[in-house]
Formats: structure tokens, sequence, C-alpha cells
């Protein structure tokens, strides 16, 4: 088998320009801003200190400009949502109750005013939002219905001979649930409910409800509750919001797709109500988009503070008689070096996506009239988006829980932020999407092809469209011949074909593997449209779904990598990435080599090769380790860990 070449020094400045990408100037602003005093990183402060502290936070990203990044500038914004979702993943390397915190106001409140009302909204609230003059709340979640948004009970029933909408929670289930700025701060909630005409439901929409009066105090029929202590983000102040028949006037519907006239009259841009939903909720894609970029830059400080404390700290004696920084050893490489080639996978994934989003969002200054149609990339795009942000969310989990461990006693210490960072992440697993079920949606959208042929928003429209139609992938988009032949192009192979090192083998596993589960997925649905149970049928195929859905994000990501390689000069940098990216690809096929091996794609030589690959890897690059970490330049102030310095590091217990 070949082994990895050694490596050159790599400057960590030249591949930090390329990981910087097109907001390049973004990034540098917000690790200038990382050096403010005012957002110095604290730990082991009461709830309302943190809450407080954060409101003062939020008051100065207004005062600097933060806020306006992603608004119309006639509303004095800065019309450039790529910047937005750059500056708000560059705040992730900070107080994360302060990114959470922004995300709601500027990105769930203000994007659900922006994206969904029409401009009498955005005149009435958009200045005094992006001034953070008026706080608000995105009240989407129930107590009984979380990723079902479909089936919200919260109503909104239209009076006409008031003009008015009467908005009711008819139980516990249906009240507002985890809602943020809703405890303390907020004084307006977009609230989404059932529309209801007459004894007709027209579906979910969307309503501006103002839950506070200019004292604080819950307005007549609102009732407000706070969640109290979490495990996490107690900077942010989750509550709860019930309504008792609470009455809004009729232009308080955000209208961008549907209206309702004085004589109760319901009309629609788009007809099929499955559709409308998707189309409402698609264009809130930015914030499943911002929280994987925030997961990605938490899981980057981890690593840095991990890596730089495993560089240094030293355990156990060797020939000579020195002691071992524990680093060099393969258990502690293994540990941290396949996590840090998968950050930087989903790095270049990531800009991808803000790219994305920024080229198919319409011009934010642009009439609301002279609008284009859907852009054809946008429902892949949502897709992509939602599996991205399912992997990128649980890579923050287990890795900072592994860098925790990699650190030992020292990384449990708050002031070593590897417990806060923990804590603080844990719930970006389950909001803006839960992972389970944003792994389903990309693999119905892998299936379908087109949303729009579910018919239902349900398992069993999906499976009765299946029964029906050629299965429709996405594989050749990422993978196939045109990502094997950028490989080839990016990082010419030096080893014999169908060797371990070979990109060609590398490349035809991945994709391989996302065809025949896709395949065999569809096979096993088919099954529904004659069973006398669908629904077990479905169900039974849950675990083949969610694989599916994982081998195409694998195949995304090593895509999303090698475009990263293609970018980066000639020189000792490019070398560098082309065997982070092996140590990417070639561990992903080690994790699931059971599978592989099972379905008849790997030997027993080739697996027992192919763990012989992984450990060479991690040897080869381990002396770059700190470059690597070094090219993320996270701030000193936002690492604020007395580990992550050697000078120190070199006498912590």
């Amino acid at each position: 088998m070949s082994s990895p070449t050694p490596l050159e020094p790599a400057d960590a400045g030249i591949i930090r320009e390329v990981l910087d990408g097109r907001w390049r100037e973004t990034r540098e602003r917000a690790r200038e801003l990382a050096k403010d005093p005012r957002f110095a990183v604290e730990v082991g402060e009461g709830t309302e200190t943190q809450r407080a502290r954060v409101l003062e936070r939020m008051g100065a990203l207004a005062e600097l400009g933060y806020s306006k990044l992603g608004f119309p500038t006639r509303y004095g914004g800065s019309n450039d949502i790529g910047a937005s979702i750059t500056g708000f993943e560059m705040l992730a390397m900070g107080d994360l109750s302060l990114l959470v915190k922004a995300g709601v106001q500027w990105g769930l409140f203000g994007g659900a005013i922006l994206h969904l009302g029409t401009e009498r909204h955005h005149a009435a609230y958009l200045p005094a939002v992006v001034k953070l003059e008026l706080l608000g709340c995105f009240a989407m979640t129930e107590s009984g219905h979380g990723s079902d948004v479909a089936n919200l009970r919260t109503t909104a029933t239209f009076d006409q001979d008031a003009d008015e909408f009467v908005i009711n929670t008819p139980g516990v289930s249906a009240r507002k649930e985890y809602i943020g700025n809703a405890a303390r701060d907020g004084r307006l909630a977009v609230v989404f409910a059932q529309l209801m005409t007459g004894a007709e439901s027209q579906g979910v929409h969307a309503f501006v409800v103002p839950i506070r009066d200019a004292t604080g105090a819950a307005l007549p029929g609102v009732r407000i509750e706070d969640c109290g202590l979490k495990a996490g983000l107690n900077g942010v102040d989750n509550g709860r919001l019930s309504f008792d028949h609470v009455r809004i006037p009729r232009d308080n519907l955000l209208n961008r797709y549907s209206d309702v006239a004085r004589d109760g009259t319901y009309t629609t841009l788009i007809d099929n109500q499955t559709k409308r939903f998707f189309t409402m909720l698609g264009t809130l894609v930015q914030g499943r988009i911002s929280v994987a970029g925030g997961a990605g830059s938490a899981t980057k400080v981890a690593l840095t503070i991990a890596i730089r404390y495993g560089d240094s700290r030293r355990q156990f004696a060797g020939p000579d008689g020195a002691e071992i920084p524990v680093l060099d050893y393969l258990a502690h490489q293994r540990k941290l070096l396949p996590a840090l080639a998968k950050s930087y996978a989903l790095h270049f994934a990531q800009l991808e996506l803000v790219a994305g989003l920024h080229e198919t969002t319409p011009d934010l200054d642009a009439p609301l009239d002279e609008l284009p149609a859907e852009h054809p990339d946008r429902r892949e795009l949502e897709a992509r988006a939602a599996g991205v942000k399912a992997i990128a969310t649980w890579h923050a989990t287990s890795t900072i829980q592994t860098c925790r461990e990699a650190c030992g006693g020292a990384g449990y210490l708050a002031v070593n932020r590897l417990p806060g960072l923990k804590a603080d992440t844990d719930v970006f697993t389950t909001f803006e999407g839960d992972n389970t079920v944003l792994l389903q949606l990309v693999a119905k959208e892998l299936l379908t092809g087109y949303r729009d042929h579910f018919g239902e928003l349900d398992m069993m429209g999906t499976a009765r469209f299946v029964a029906d139609q050629a299965v429709e992938t996405v594989v050749e988009r990422v993978g196939g011949r045109r990502l094997l032949q950028r490989l080839r192009d990016a990082a010419p192979s030096n080893s014999e074909d169908g060797t371990i090192f070979d990109h060609d083998w590398q490349i035809d596993i991945f994709t391989w593997r996302e065809k025949h589960l896709l395949e065999t997925l569809a096979k096993r649905l088919r099954r529904a449209a004659s069973a006398d149970d669908p629904f077990a049928v479905f169900n039974a195929a849950q675990d083949h779904l969610l694989a599916a859905a994982r081998a195409h994000i694998d195949n995304v990501l090593l895509a999303a990598f090698v475009h990263g390689i293609e970018n980066m000069p000639a020189g000792p940098e490019h070398e560098l990435l082309v065997a982070l990216c092996d140590l990417f690809a070639l561990s992903t096929i080690e994790a699931d080599r059971g599978w592989i091996w099972e379905h008849g794609r790997l030997t027993a030589a080739r697996s027992k090769s192919l763990i012989a690959a992984v450990n060479g890897l991690c040897a080869a690059l381990r002396p770059h380790a700190r470059t690597l970490v070094d090219a993320f330049e996270v701030p000193d102030a936002a690492i604020s860990a007395p580990i992550a310095w050697p000078e120190d590091a070199a006498t912590s217990a």
C-alpha cells in the first residue's frame, strides 16, 4: 500500500485567505470586533446578568451596523445577505447567547417580516427592527407540534364584521414554546397560525401580534411565561406564549403570498396549499444556513483549544527521557485530526451555501411586484442546507465533547471555554429543524426531485409518488464523472489505480454508496403503495432513509472540499489540503466500512489497509495541526482559554 508522502511546512495565512472566501472583509471586521471589551467572553454569570449583558451587546451590534447587513437599503440596511450570514457565523466564536438572540431578532423575527410581509409591513417595522428600537419574537413551535408545522393548532380566525383576526390558543399543547425574546424583551411576535376564513382552513400563515405594551407588561389576552434556566444559552430569554382571543387588524397578516380582503375573500399566489406552505418556509432557509455556520465556528474554537493544548501538554517519558506531547500519540491524533478534516469539509460546504443563498435571493431593494419567479436552483439549495445543518450541528456536538475529553480535567474548567461551548451548542441539533426530520427532507428531495410532487405533506405522499415514478437522484450533480474529473485536476493521484490513496477509488465508493442506498430505498417504498399498512412499510425504512441522506451529504462535503482545493494556489498549502481531504474521505469510508464490506465493496485486506491509511495520514498531518487551526484565525479574545497558550499549558494539571 502506498503511504502519504511527507508534507512541507505551510503558511496558515495562505490557507486562511481561501477559508475566508468571498466575504473576507466581513470576517476581518468580526475579528476586530472580538477585541472590543464590550464583547469579552464571560463565564459563571447568573441568568439575569447574562440577559442584561446580551441585550447591551445587541445594542452595540446595532450601533456598529451589524444588524443592517441583511435588510433593504431603503430601511437602513446594506442589502447583503452573504455578509449577514458570514457575520453571524463569526459571532459564534464568542458569546453564543448573543449569537442566538441576534439570530432571533434580525434573522427570524426581522427575516419573517422581510420575506413574508409586503411594503406596508416593511415600512412599519423594519427601520425599528434594524436599529433595535423594536424587539420581537418568532413564534412558530408549539408544545405539541415542533417539526410538524403544518398541523399547528393556534388559530387566526377572520372576523369580517370587525375586520380583524382573532388569535387563539385552543389548549396547552398549542402554546408557543421556547420562543426567543419572549420571556423579557420582545414587544411583537410573528405568530404562525391556521388561517380560518368562515369555516374553512387556509393552512398556516404568519401574523404580527403585539405581546407587550411600552412598559413591558403583557397585553390583554396574552399570557407570557419564562422557560427558566436552560443547559446553556441563558443569556437568551426563552418564553412561552398563549393567546386568549387576541384581536389584531387584518393588515397584520404577512401577505407576501396570500391575503384576505375586507369581505373575507381569500386569495393566494400559490393555489396548492402544500406548495404554498413549503414556499413560505423556504424563504426562511437563511436560518438553517446560519445555524450550520454558527455550529462550525464553535467547533473551530474547540479544535483550536484542544490542538494547541495537545501540542504542548506532555505525558510520559519517551526513549530519550523527555516527556511526549500528547498530540504525538496516535490515539490523540485519531480523536482530533479526522474531526478537523471534517470541519474543513463543512467550512467549504458552508461557503457554497452562503454564496448559493446570496445568488438565489431576489434583490432586497427591488419592488415586490418586480420580483422574479423562484430561482431554479433554490429547491436543491434548501435541501442541501437542511442536510448540512444537520451534519454540522451533530459534528459540533460530538467534536466539542471529544475536545473536552482530549484536554482532560483542564477541559472541564469553565474558564477554558469547552464546557460552555458544549452546553451552548447542544440545542443546535434540534432548533431550526430537528436534525432527524431535516435528513428525512433531504432524502425525500433526492427521491422525488421536486417537492411539489409530494401531493401531501406526509410520509405517505412521498411513498405514493415513489411508487409511481422512476427515482431521480442528484448523485451526478455533486458526484460521478464531474466530481471525479475535478478531483483529478485539483489533486492528481500519485498512487497506483485502485489503492487506498487513489482518488478515483475514494470517489467511486462515495458515489456508489449514495446511488445504492437511494435505489434500494425507492424499491422499499414502492411496496407501501400495495401494502395493507403503508405506514408500517415507510416506518420500517426510516433507518434506510436517513442513511441515504447522510451518504448524499457526505458527497456534498467531499465536493465542497474539492472545490476548496481548486481555489488553493500550488504549493505546500495545496498539498496539505489534499492530504486533509484524503483524511476526510478515508475516515468517512472507514466509519462505514462494515456496511461497505457487507455489500461486497471491501475485502478484509482492503479494510485493514484503510485503517492503516487513516493512521498514516494522522501521522503525516500531526506536524501541521497547529497550522491548520491557526488558519481559522480564531481571535485570541474569543478563544479566551488559558490552556490554549503553550507557555501556560506546560504547567497546567
